[in-house]
């Protein structure tokens, strides 16, 4: 009993004194409103992680969109561009061959 002559801070079970104090529940808001505020603002910080963490997959699915039409575009100009230069070239291929007629008539 010489827990309870301590302040009542020792438990008491199958006759063994436990003089190591009880821990309180950190989730309790009665025992200590600062304990409330500590656990609202782990609520608060996973709900602003989590509000990022959507985000940036929002983000990275929408400029990787952005990027296949960019690539899409680069491959559409390059094929138009390759295009001219070999309608270019057979016209130039063909004006050549037609002015050698002309010189051998």
């Amino acid at each position: 009993m010489q827990a309870a002559a301590a302040g009542g801070l020792g438990r008491q079970q199958h006759g063994v004194i436990d003089e190591t104090p009880m821990l309180l529940n950190p989730f309790c808001p009665i025992v200590c409103p600062f304990n409330a505020a500590k656990v609202l603002a782990l609520k608060a910080t996973v709900i602003v992680l989590l509000t990022l963490l959507i985000k940036a997959k929002v983000r990275i699915t929408a400029f990787s969109a952005l990027g296949i039409f960019l690539l899409m575009l680069q491959t559409l100009v390059f094929l138009a561009v390759s295009g001219g230069l070999v309608l270019a070239a057979g016209g130039a291929a063909l004006y050549a061959a037609q002015q050698r007629k002309g010189a051998a008539a």
